[in-house]
């Protein structure tokens, strides 16, 4: 079983990279890292080949830049093959405001690592796997999204945006997939404990550690679901808020505190 992961330096990613090398500890499976941090690429390669006798091969890079992903992929695609899972959880979110111009760098950021990155992720990967499932071979596209793409959440505009528009995006791209066998999961997480929550200034509900939800995360792949929300009690709320009415949405909404606005590395 070979996987590629992006966003795997840390947080969810990194959580994901340590469940899927403690699933095939002491495989022939390769794990294939990405994130734009070099060494903690390194770091994490090792620890994983250390604690689990793990392959990893590691690219570090920027999931905006679509030349780079196409030479990993091309790399990993020529050294082991097709991968059974591509999993994009490169993703990034920070409080935004539309009447702030200098936010507006930051809008065009969270869409091009959140949405773009996740298609730049799966576009070098689908041909040959096409021709894997073809033969038999397990072939998937996970897609990371979040409970904040079901309805916008006051302060979050950019990051709501950009997770409404991965659900969308990998249930057009499911729907693609399923005539050549590959299938297409979408994962949204509610609030997970990672350095991207801790920076939030208000209330968590069900509030779930990184390798509880990867663990999660990884029998949902397995099972192949088309859609869902971990943990599940973020599902129950999920349906509810899709049924609030606009006006009674934007009165529970009025005071709700927002996300901090923080200047990040990536912008």
């Amino acid at each position: 079983m070979n996987i590629f992961i992006t966003g795997a330096s840390s947080g969810i990613g990194n959580a994901i990279a340590h469940e899927y090398a403690k699933r095939y500890a002491n495989t022939q499976s390769i794990i294939g890292l990405v994130a734009r941090r070099s060494e903690h690429l390194q770091q994490l390669a090792t620890n994983l080949q250390n604690q689990y006798n793990i392959s990893c091969a590691i690219y570090p890079l920027d999931v905006r830049d679509a030349t780079a992903l196409e030479v990993a992929a091309q790399d990993f695609i020529a050294r082991f093959g097709a991968p059974n899972i591509v999993i994009a959880s490169a993703g990034v979110s920070r409080g935004t405001l539309t009447e702030l111009k200098e936010d507006i760098t930051a809008f065009q950021a969270i869409f091009d690592i959140n949405v773009m990155g996740m298609m730049h992720t799966f576009q070098p990967f689908i041909t040959a796997m096409k021709l894997s499932a073809a033969k038999g071979d397990t072939a998937q596209l996970v897609g990371v999204a979040s409970v904040a793409g079901i309805r916008g959440i006051p302060g979050s505009g950019a990051y709501s945006a950009s997770k409404a528009a991965v659900i969308s995006y990998c249930e057009s791209l499911r729907t693609e997939m399923q005539h050549f066998n590959i299938a297409v999961s979408t994962i949204a997480p509610g609030y997970i404990r990672t350095p991207m929550t801790e920076l939030n200034q208000y209330k968590m509900p069900f509030l779930m550690d990184a390798d509880v939800f990867a663990h999660k995360f990884a029998n949902a792949v397995e099972a192949k679901v088309r859609f869902k929300i971990i943990p599940w009690q973020m599902g129950l709320i999920a349906r509810l808020m899709r049924l609030i009415p606009p006006r009674l949405w934007d009165y529970l909404m009025k005071n709700a505190p927002h996300k901090k606005r923080i200047d990040w590395d990536w912008l």
